[in-house]
């Protein structure tokens, strides 16, 4: 399990296909926005890096288009098709 810290909060990265995750890049583009999904999914075309937030069922936040168990639906419907992508799951301080 590798944990990264991006602005200072700390990520496990679930999934970083391609080697995709590039954190200094993520920093530039997380913001506040972020900080009430599960997890964040990044997705990089034509050198742009994308970011979409999805939660678990128990988020209070939750809403089904925003599905964590639909990120490979996302990437397939909504991404360039082959193209790098990472998954980071956001670290709930307790």
């Amino acid at each position: 399990m590798e944990i990264i810290e991006v602005n200072g909060r700390k990520y496990e990265v679930v999934k970083n296909y391609k080697e995709a995750l590039n954190i200094p890049e993520l920093e530039e583009k997380l913001t506040d926005y972020f900080d009430d999904f599960d997890y964040i999914v990044g997705d990089i075309a034509y050198n742009k890096l994308r970011l979409k937030g999805f939660n678990d069922e128990g988020n209070k936040n939750f809403k089904p288009l925003n599905d964590v168990k639909r990120v490979e639906e996302y990437i397939a419907n909504n991404c360039a098709y082959g193209c790098k992508w990472f998954m980071i799951k956001t670290i709930k301080d307790c």
